[in-house]
């Protein structure tokens, strides 16, 4: 079995950090989380030993932890998510920390709090981040209040970590559609901003990652780059054409078909085609190689090999906060 040298979409939350905040209560019986009154039981989601053995059983050599979608409670005001966004990223660098080799934090960013998100990015020593695509939000990648935390994270050269939060479509309320749907909207939607907002032209060493595949933006990428071509209301016609602005994104692999995955591979660079298993949700990858034997063997060389060259060149440090 081949070696996967880096699973770029895994979650988990450190309950140490979290369970005495305001609004949270952490059943320890029954390892179950209550986040403003909703409660996160998937248990896996809080055992960091479950994450390192399930790589152990399919060779996957490290994984980039972030906190799932329920997690990011973007309804918080400002206050609220400075202290919650502490103790999330406090918690991920004392779980990586535990696993040095094996596991890497992706820091939370509350891009609904722009000055916030700024705020944080600035004070954390690190490259590498997590942000939330759309959500329970009005605010766009392409607001101008969004500026000042990509020049931060662009004068890094940042890897940053795009997953859909929760679509707010009430159409969208049955038979599982906020995720079946909803998600990879959500991703297209914070994308198209991001490419005719001009903020991947402008600043274009911000290395972006998409999760899922990149939701619905391989469908939608032509239809995008003719909307460019025909000068379309409201395209600005200055703007570096949308299939080029794709191809220098990053796109993990999880797609659920083998034609997705092709059109994935087929508009976004394939060398930029990342592993990623949304660990341990049902919605992912449970059997990586069984996922990934049906692809064409340069490409799975291609996935399995992917991500070492990403970790750049600074070491990742905690967060220089209080520890709890």
């Amino acid at each position: 079995m081949s070696k996967i040298k880096l699973d770029v979409h895994a979650h988990l939350i450190s309950t140490a950090y979290v369970s005495d905040a305001p609004g949270v209560a952490w059943d320890a019986a029954a390892q179950s989380l209550s986040l403003d009154g909703k409660v996160i039981g998937l248990k896996q989601l809080f055992q960091p030993e479950a994450l390192i053995a399930w790589m152990d059983k399919h060779d996957v050599a490290q994984a980039w932890i972030s906190v799932p979608p329920p997690a990011y409670r973007q309804q918080l005001d400002e206050g609220a998510s400075e202290d919650w966004s502490n103790r999330l990223n406090e918690g991920a660098a004392a779980t990586a920390a535990r696993y040095p080799d094996r596991l890497k934090p992706l820091y939370h960013l509350p891009v609904e709090h722009p000055g916030l998100a700024a705020k944080l990015a600035r004070a954390l020593d690190a490259e590498h981040f997590s942000l939330c695509a759309g959500g329970e939000t009005d605010l766009t990648f392409s607001d101008a209040r969004l500026e000042p935390l990509w020049s931060i994270l662009d004068a890094r050269k940042a890897f940053v970590f795009l997953h859909p939060g929760r679509c707010c479509d009430g159409r969208l309320s049955a038979f599982y559609l906020e995720n079946l749907v909803g998600n990879p909207h959500e991703t297209a939607v914070t994308v198209a901003h991001l490419v005719f907002g001009g903020i991947l032209k402008r600043f274009s060493d911000i290395r972006f990652c998409l999760s899922h595949g990149g939701g619905t933006v391989p469908m939608l990428a032509g239809r995008w780059q003719h909307g460019f071509e025909t000068k379309q209301p409201g395209v600005d016609m200055q703007m570096t054409p949308p299939a080029a602005l794709l191809s220098a994104l990053y796109v993990d692999c999880l797609t659920h078909s083998p034609a997705a995955l092709a059109c994935s591979a087929e508009i976004f660079a394939k060398e930029r085609l990342l592993f990623g298993s949304d660990w341990p949700f049902l919605m992912g990858l449970s059997q990586p190689h069984d996922y990934l034997a049906h692809l064409p063997q340069a490409l799975r060389d291609q996935i399995y090999n992917a991500g070492p060259e990403l970790l750049g060149a600074s070491q990742i440090t905690p967060p220089a906060s209080q520890q709890r």
